[in-house]
């Protein structure tokens, strides 16, 4: 079977072109003409170069495909370019759609976010849904999301079977591009770090989210939705996990959250300033005050889906960062 993943570059998308080839797939990594593809060396697989946005590279290099696995999209908790997101997201999605109609494309994994999926009041347990509007969710990001899965799911016809997936904040080794999570676990290590903020999210770990992607395309129904979380973890708890394993003591000051909110503009400049992905802005803040007690049951029972103890992810992710010269 030959599937095409976009976005192979980035973490999930690295890591899924890995397990796929390892099963034994023939796969092609749809990368922009700048990627470095270092991290597939040793692996013989095939390349094509073009963007989400520019339909006809799309439907060039879809062709002959089996399946096709959209990952490629711009994750921003900040105010970044809104309009460059929103052509990626939305327009670059609509094109991957309408490239694998055009092509004779069978299936359609898409790779959404829990972020597309209204939340729900504190207590209650956050399931799959088909209803998605921009109008429900908050947040730049969770609205191209949300925009981009409503016209994926209402593509489902008998030309093209799609399948959604919605993982919560990924985090894990082999992420050759940096996440807000990566710097997070940087800075705590080089004790950058001064404080830490009161509340958390819902983490997977980004092997197991990879692992949903491969069994929703051998055991997913066609039309259907499938949540691939992990675990909740405070921050204060993240934190102490990279103690425990650096042994670098972790922040022991607390930031007030309206105070981290009221100056999360603040913070997205200071970032900018470094070069750095940002931490805490104002998106981020509201986030981790957020109902994530998502349920992966369906994609339990459906997909086999499983999930590792978030503590071995941060092992791994850090024996990894060792490995790679990024914390010394």
């Amino acid at each position: 079977m030959r599937c095409i993943v976009t976005g192979a570059t980035g973490h999930i998308g690295n890591v899924l072109v890995r397990k796929l080839y390892k099963k034994g797939y023939e796969v092609v990594a749809f990368v922009l003409k700048n990627d470095n593809i270092d991290m597939f060396n040793g692996l013989n697989i095939e390349y094509k170069y073009g963007d989400v946005t520019n339909l006809e590279s799309l439907e060039k290099s879809f062709d002959g495909a089996d399946v096709v696995f959209h990952l490629a999209g711009i994750i921003d908790i900040g105010n970044g370019n809104k309009k460059k997101m929103y052509n990626v997201n939305v327009e670059g999605t609509k094109n991957v759609v309408k490239a694998c109609k055009k092509v004779g494309v069978k299936k359609l994994i898409y790779t959404s976010s829990v972020h597309a999926i209204p939340e729900r009041p504190k207590g209650e347990i956050i399931t799959e849904t088909t209803e998605f509007s921009s109008k429900l969710v908050k947040g730049t990001y969770a609205k191209t999301k949300a925009e981009a899965t409503k016209y994926v799911l209402e593509s489902q016809d008998e030309k093209l079977d799609v399948i959604i997936t919605h993982p919560s904040g990924v985090i894990g080794p082999y992420e050759y591009k940096r996440s807000n999570l990566g710097q997070l676990i940087i800075d705590c290590y080089y004790k950058k770090m001064k404080a830490y903020l009161d509340g958390g999210y819902n983490f997977v770990d980004v092997r197991d989210v990879a692992d949903g992607l491969v069994e929703a395309l051998e055991k997913g129904r066609p039309g259907q939705c499938y949540i691939l979380g992990g675990h909740y973890v405070s921050i204060k708890q993240l934190m102490k996990y990279i103690e425990d394993i650096t042994k670098v003591p972790a922040p022991k000051f607390k930031i007030a959250r309206w105070f981290a909110y009221a100056t999360g503009f603040l913070a997205e400049i200071y970032y900018k300033i470094l070069k750095q992905k940002p931490l805490f802005t104002s998106y981020s803040v509201y986030t981790t005050g957020t109902n994530s007690n998502f349920s992966i049951e369906k994609a339990q029972k459906e997909l086999g889906y499983k999930t590792r103890p978030i503590e071995d992810t941060m092992k791994d992710t850090i024996e990894w960062l060792k490995e790679n010269n990024i914390i010394k």
